[in-house]
């Protein structure tokens, strides 16, 4: 028997993971009388919809056909109605199962530059931190560690945003609502991991909270993808109490996927000024927090 080719093994579990998301009247199609057993479209009915062969598309889905043409793979994402961040991933694992992907990251550094420690400084008294491409906090102002109350309990090396919404008590209640956050959260997770599911951070992190937490093992078999530069989120901060803030996050060159988010309010409103309470908050209380 020959031996199956695991470079589509992701592109199979992907378009299986979003097959299952597509309703057969959202394209079009009759739902049929009684239950369905596949959650979604069958297999013959996305086939169908793109144009290939049933036989063609088992094997796709299965791992055993790994050289998809950009025509088959244009047509496997209309069908299945993806657009924007879902629709490049097509694509990206599509060229990955076929050898042709070659833009492999930068070595990841969990070291911050001091020039961009400095502009950590130089943004306060807005609420900034540094993370790495899978979400791990490297460095933060004052009133960024303070946004973040508890996180600084655990060890650096455990202090990871996706972790922290997840697993800590504070987390899951910093962020409102907090399922919208968390949904978000795994969705840029999958977005930043690109094609290198294997790189030995994200397995660690992604096994332990497959594990600890059944929100998240759900919502990372769902394969969203959602890449964030920036939006808006709504905190039930301990401290400086509800606040609505705006955010942007920029990317840092050379760094293997680190990138600094900034946070800032409305000038005059009442979420400034609960944002602007962290930075004059003295140092007893954030001592409490670290």
């Amino acid at each position: 028997m020959a031996a199956v080719d695991t470079r589509g093994t992701e592109l199979g579990r992907y378009l299986k993971a979003r097959r299952a998301q597509v309703r057969p009247e959202d394209v079009g199609l009759p739902a049929g009388a009684g239950l369905r057993r596949t959650p979604g479209l069958r297999r013959e009915e996305l086939a169908a919809l793109a144009g290939v062969s049933v036989d063609y598309y088992i094997r796709l889905e299965r791992g055993r056909e790994t050289n998809p043409s950009p025509a088959v793979v244009d047509a496997l994402g209309r069908a299945l109605r993806l657009r924007g961040d879902a629709y490049e991933r097509l694509h990206e694992l599509a060229e990955l199962a076929s050898g042709r992907f070659s833009e492999l990251p930068a070595c990841p550094q969990n070291t911050v530059r001091d020039s961009v420690l400095r502009m950590l400084e130089s943004v306060r008294p807005l609420p900034a931190y540094v993370v790495s491409r899978y979400n791990r906090v490297l460095a933060a102002n004052p009133p960024g560690r303070r946004l973040l109350p508890g996180l600084w309990s655990w060890p650096e090396d455990q202090r990871n945003l996706t972790r922290y919404v997840f697993l800590h008590p504070v987390g899951r209640t910093l962020y409102e609502p907090w399922e919208d956050t968390v949904a978000l959260s795994v969705a840029h997770l999958r977005a930043v991991a690109g094609a290198d599911t294997d790189d030995p951070e994200l397995t660690a992190l992604v096994g332990e909270l497959m594990l600890k937490s059944p929100q998240f093992a759900r919502l990372w078999e769902r394969y969203d993808v959602c890449e964030r530069g920036g939006g808006q989120k709504s905190f039930r901060h301990p401290k400086a109490g509800p606040m609505t803030l705006t955010y942007e996050v920029m990317r840092l060159a050379r760094t293997g996927g680190q990138r600094m988010v900034v946070y800032q309010a409305a000038p005059g409103s009442e979420d400034e000024r609960a944002m602007l309470s962290l930075e004059s908050a003295d140092s007893r209380a954030e001592s409490a927090d670290a």
